[in-house]
């Protein structure tokens, strides 16, 4: 499946709030967070609207792993690889994940449902193992409660 036009209609509604600015990181992060990442497409009218050359919005983009440029899933998941998680088995968490979506860390599924990525550190060492799925944590994790928290993503797609 392809990924779905993104509907660039609305990215003058979303730069309006940035007219005169020269700070182009907030500006990008308005579009990722309507997007889901930064369209090709907009990067054009992204820089004539801040006044900056595209290739400076390039740069910005290919700096920061912040940022994105392909299309991602619905649902994002995050797996830490930080120490306390591997100590307490962040390798077998990372694993179950993995045949759970059938992904690998940076991989999208092709109907574009989920997005699996590892981080260096989700700071809940706390909690660990951890992973983060739309921004929402779930600590202390053992493969049953990883298969039933996939399952709730999988069951608010229906």
């Amino acid at each position: 499946m392809q990924a779905p036009e993104p509907d660039l209609k609305k990215l003058a509604g979303i730069l309006k709030g940035f007219k005169g600015q020269k700070d182009l990181i907030p500006a990008l992060q308005a579009v990722q967070k309507e997007y889901g990442y930064v369209p090709p497409q907009a990067v054009v009218q992204v820089a004539e609207h801040l006044k900056v050359f595209p290739s400076q919005i390039q740069g910005v983009l290919s700096f920061y792993s912040m940022f994105h440029t392909e299309p991602r899933g619905k649902n994002l998941v995050t797996v830490c690889r930080g120490t306390a998680c591997h100590v307490r088995g962040g390798k077998g968490v990372l694993r179950v994940v993995q045949n759970e979506l059938e992904l690998k860390d940076g991989e999208t599924d092709e109907d574009y449902r989920f997005t699996l990525e590892t981080v260096a550190c989700l700071g809940a060492c706390a909690l660990s193992p951890v992973m983060v799925v739309n921004g929402q944590v779930y600590g202390r994790l053992n493969p049953r409660r990883i298969q039933d928290t996939i399952d709730l993503y999988r069951q608010e797609e229906k």
